[in-house]
């Protein structure tokens, strides 16, 4: 996932704002509101709906798809929040049946002055949610997990310098000591996780996001992540570049240049090889664009890619 503006949105390489899929990810845009928690989010939740817990399979999302857009085929989102809106939010996915990747700070987070990644300012960003009791989101099965940041291994998305992989297991870190039953993830693929000689205790899953170009053989391909991941004990989610991953054969322009949008037959042939991967625990997209998603063709493909995902293991993101 690389990505459109400087937002939680993924482009055209994995990564992603998407899932952006942000993704489900806009897929993970940025948010301005810096307020402090209102009395919605510390207002105690109400009783849990069971529609989550009993869900069957993984779940099987869109970044920028809204809760109202939850059906039988697109089960979950991958949404950025504010802290005044983030439960009513999670109430309206709760709602509909569904299940959310949670993104609490997005790109808009301050850097420092030469554009790098601070973990200082991320902090405090994330403390503007300080307070919000999301337990009954977790206990329910509606909160997935939550998103610390958009492809920390991506040098140019952080003033030409990735983010460690010893920052990443701290960020999840100081998330778990907020809320320490909700997972942590990760926009990053488990084979960047598993390169560096960290113990990764707090943090749970890492994504890895599906596009032509990363391989000829996806399903040869998702099993090396998945090795990756197993090799550091971490979960992990899945998920394609539908927007800017093609190869070409599909003739529909991506949005990025020299990018093509996956073809339905890429859609039905990429996803079913990365779902029979035993070890993803939710499959994402990168990104919900009508005019793509309306296609018929489209719409057969990723109806066959849900029913793969509903009739997959009930695979736990923390392993």
């Amino acid at each position: 996932m690389i990505y459109v503006l400087k937002s939680d949105c993924p482009r055209g390489s994995l990564r992603t704002g998407a899932l952006a899929v942000s993704i489900l990810l806009s897929g993970a845009c940025a948010d301005a509101d810096r307020l402090g928690p209102t009395a919605e989010a510390t207002a105690a939740p109400t009783a849990a709906s069971p529609a989550a817990a009993v869900a069957q399979g993984i779940v099987f999302a869109s970044s920028k798809m809204e809760p109202s857009q939850l059906n039988s085929v697109y089960t979950g989102v991958w949404a950025p929040s504010t802290p005044s809106k983030v439960l009513s939010y999670l109430s309206a996915v709760r709602a509909k049946g569904g299940r959310a990747v949670i993104v609490l700070v997005g790109d808009g987070v301050p850097r420092n002055s030469d554009d790098t990644f601070s973990l200082t300012l991320w902090k405090s960003a994330l403390d503007r949610y300080r307070g919000i009791n999301f337990n009954s989101y977790i206990a329910d099965g509606t909160l997935v997990a939550h998103r610390l940041m958009d492809e920390p291994h991506f040098e140019s998305r952080w003033g030409n310098k990735a983010i460690p992989q010893s920052v990443v297991e701290e960020a999840a870190k100081y998330s778990k000591q907020l809320w320490p039953t909700l997972p942590t993830m990760v926009s990053s693929p488990p084979n960047w996780l598993a390169a560096a000689p960290v113990t990764y205790t707090h943090l749970d899953a890492g994504l890895a996001m599906f596009r032509s170009k990363v391989s000829s053989t996806p399903s040869r391909w998702v099993a090396q992540q998945a090795a990756k991941a197993k090799q550091k004990g971490l979960g992990m989610f899945a998920g394609l570049n539908v927007l800017d991953g093609g190869d070409g054969s599909s003739g529909w322009r991506g949005t990025q240049p020299r990018t093509w949008q996956m073809s339905a037959s890429e859609v039905r042939s990429y996803g079913s090889a990365l779902l029979g991967e035993t070890r993803v625990c939710g499959f994402f997209m990168w990104r919900y664009a009508s005019e793509y998603y309306n296609r018929a063709d489209v719409k057969s493909a990723m109806t066959d890619l849900s029913g793969l995902a509903r009739n997959h293991a009930k695979t736990p993101c923390r392993q």
